[in-house]
């Protein structure tokens, strides 16, 4: 079964051809990152725009001659704009070709890029860390579509505490991932560094929840108004991530011992960050860990169209009122 996926859900315009549900035969991302680096983050009404622009061009390069199945389309979370450009063209496309319709929760989506050109799939009972810039949740699977909700941040996401702390130390966007390209340079000149100067909040309370405001408000109070030399700048990153990683990876070791899965899961936009899996790899030994590769943890359609695959729940396109001004582009398709 071939099937179209579609991921608008933030910022990227992407497309993918997913055979049943673990062989990518396409992939494709549009990024506006370079608009929302000028203005410091992602615009809702620009990231929206941008999207109207490239879905129809990703969706063409991503179709090539492949005769689809179904269309799966991320319906939420995410910004509102840009969710309505994906789930109208989807629609539109439904009604042109008579193809069903799968949506997909973008959360859920982000666990399935596990399941993607791997010589193994992941077994069920599984564990699943999903961590991205607006969630930080833990979920039990006892099988496709059976999903429990068991733990996860009481306020800030995980990757909102590396965007902002980013911010402190007055990186560039997106601030994650340059704070964590930062934090690098200093444990590859320290790599036996203590790393114990910001606090990890609740990690020795005995659930499964996380809380990253206090870290936020602790690096403030270090940063201040002061001037760091690049050194100190990185030795400060340095410290920033270990305190998220190293709360990630204790209640991940605690929900491992609590529920003992077959396999761990780790998901999300900051799946794709080293200091993450390395530690991971390194501490979890009670399961077979999977971690997609670092392309497949960002936004993409490729998990869009797996989660589809294996949590099939099509809707009649025929009970969807599409836009007429997309079906007229959606033709020219």
């Amino acid at each position: 079964m071939k099937i179209l996926g579609i991921e608008t859900s933030c910022d990227e315009t992407a497309a993918a051809i997913i055979e049943d549900g673990t062989k990518i035969i396409s992939n494709v991302v549009a990024t506006s990152s370079a608009m929302h680096a000028r203005s410091g983050g992602v615009i809702p009404e620009n990231a929206a725009r941008e999207q109207i622009k490239a879905i129809i061009p990703v969706i063409r390069e991503a179709l090539g001659n492949h005769k689809i199945d179904a269309i799966a389309v991320t319906i939420g979370p995410g910004l509102i704009g840009s969710l309505l450009v994906g789930v109208e063209t989807a629609k539109t496309l439904s009604l042109l070709w008579g193809t069903p319709i799968i949506p997909v929760n973008h959360l859920v989506g982000h666990i399935y890029a596990n399941w993607l050109d791997k010589d193994k799939s992941p077994e069920f009972p599984s564990l699943a860390l999903v961590v991205s810039g607006g969630h930080t949740d833990l979920v039990y699977m006892k099988s496709h579509g059976d999903i429990e909700y068991i733990g996860g941040t009481r306020d800030d996401a995980a990757g909102e505490a590396f965007d902002k702390c980013a911010r402190l130390l007055g990186l560039p966007y997106p601030g994650g991932p340059n704070l964590s390209n930062l934090a690098q340079k200093y444990l590859d000149k320290n790599p036996n560094a203590k790393l114990n100067l910001f606090p990890r909040p609740m990690i020795n309370e005995d659930n499964l929840d996380w809380s990253f405001s206090g870290l936020k408000t602790a690096v403030l109070r270090e940063v201040g108004n002061k001037k760091f030399n690049e050194e100190e700048k990185s030795k400060i990153a340095a410290e920033v991530q270990e305190a998220i990683v190293d709360c990630l990876v204790t209640k991940s070791l605690h929900a491992i011992k609590k529920y003992n899965p077959k396999s761990f899961l780790l998901a999300g936009g900051v799946a794709a960050n080293k200091r993450l899996r390395e530690v991971l790899s390194v501490k979890i030994s009670r399961t077979t860990l999977h971690i997609p590769s670092a392309i497949l943890c960002t936004d993409n359609a490729a998990y869009i169209g797996s989660a589809a695959y294996f949590n099939k729940k099509e809707v009649d396109w025929r009970k969807l009122n599409a836009s007429p001004e997309l079906t007229i582009t959606a033709s020219l398709l």
